[in-house]
């Protein structure tokens, strides 16, 4: 009698195996040799998605401990607030730790509820630690964790990994601990990066030269969040050195977040008009009307995406009309609050490349759903 999977070639039971989650690759992996091999291929593994929660509790699985030479970008969910899941998370991150060719992209993102105090160092040590010998990585996210960042941290993926391509900081911490120092040290010590996200705090005049550099390899992301009293805080960004930036770069995008915690004196200061914006959320205690006319006014050229978290009113609808008329190349709107009929037609009308939009002309129960355009 044949084996299980005799039927079916190496590469086949691979592309299938790569979609289970860790349980179910276990037990393929124990129904005979053939699925066993095929099961712990590195083409089952070169992109994996570990959840600490339902697959990982307690200790690294023997099969997986096998395979962690094959991984090369490691989607990585845990809880913070739940010991188990964080030991598991660091668990595996140092298992991981020092290992050849090593990691080339690592993305970690926290789900439920917020931890207390200094709940997750130990996961951000074993960051620290891997970011110490991963020579190969090139993509590192960490924007969805909620634990301040620091400058160590910053440090060590500068000296650790040469060939950084983006590095993403820009997480919903309420302490911004980057100084612009370390940032400036990252970008001279990783000539090929790419893609930097960031809080305001931790960028600088002097960061905005540096990527503005005749010797500098392309930029073609900045992601600014505005979301912490440091932000807040932060020294004005002249607007000669983005349109410095903007010339050497002319493919550069800028992502633009603005929190509540920014004052009207903040935002006038952030929004400068030689700031390539291509995306701008603003979710602001104050006035929001302002900001969506200048961007309508300045950032016509670039924008692709707003997002506007505000109170419904007759003056928030004439910015947005006038924003439609001017941004053409818009492709996603997304206003959380009820908007009147000649804005949704505004936009339909006036941006042909919409792709999604929120524009609701009623109350309706949360979430809100975006909207699909043919």
């Amino acid at each position: 009698m044949a084996e299980p999977g005799e039927q079916l070639p190496e590469e086949v039971l691979a592309l299938i195996f790569r979609h289970l989650p860790l349980p179910d690759r276990a037990a393929a992996a124990r129904v005979c040799r053939a699925w066993a091999a095929a099961a712990t291929c590195s083409a089952v593994w070169h992109d994996t998605s570990i959840s600490c929660d339902c697959e990982l509790e307690g200790m690294l699985p023997p099969y997986l401990s096998a395979c962690l030479d094959h991984i090369q970008n490691l989607w990585l969910e845990f809880e913070p607030s739940r010991k188990s899941s964080r030991r598991a998370a660091t668990e595996l991150l140092t298992a991981l730790t020092g290992r050849t060719p090593g990691l080339r992209g690592l993305c970690l993102e926290c789900r439920g509820e917020k931890p207390l105090f200094d709940a997750g160092r130990d996961v951000l040590d074993a960051v620290h630690a891997l970011c110490g010998a991963a020579r190969a990585l090139r993509h590192l996210d960490l924007r969805r964790l909620p634990f301040s960042l620091d400058d160590a941290l910053v440090l060590q993926v500068a000296h650790g990994c040469p060939e950084l391509r983006s590095l993403f900081l820009d997480n919903r911490t309420l302490v911004g601990s980057v100084g612009p120092g370390s940032v400036l040290e990252l970008l001279q010590a990783c000539p090929f990066l790419c893609a930097l996200g960031l809080h305001l705090a931790s960028l600088s005049r002097t960061a905005l030269e540096a990527l503005a550099a005749p010797e500098r390899a392309p930029f073609e992301l900045l992601a600014l969040r505005c979301a912490c009293p440091e932000d807040a805080r932060a020294p004005p960004l002249p607007d000669e050195a983005w349109a410095a930036l903007s010339r050497r770069h002319p493919g550069l995008e800028v992502e633009l977040e603005l929190e509540p915690v920014l004052p009207a004196e903040s935002v006038t200061r952030v929004l400068q008009p030689a700031v390539p914006v291509a995306a701008l959320r603003l979710s602001l205690s104050g006035d929001t009307v302002g900001p969506v006319r200048f961007a309508a006014r300045h950032y016509a050229a670039t924008l692709r995406a707003l997002e506007v978290r505000a109170a419904a009113s007759a003056e928030l609808d004439a910015a947005l009309e006038e924003l439609a008329a001017r941004c053409a190349g818009l492709r996603e709107v997304h206003c959380f609050c009820v908007v009147r009929p000649s804005v949704l037609h505004a936009f339909r009308a006036r941006c042909p490349r919409l792709r999604s939009y929120t524009l609701k002309l009623t109350r309706e129960p949360h979430p809100w759903r975006p909207t699909l355009v043919a």
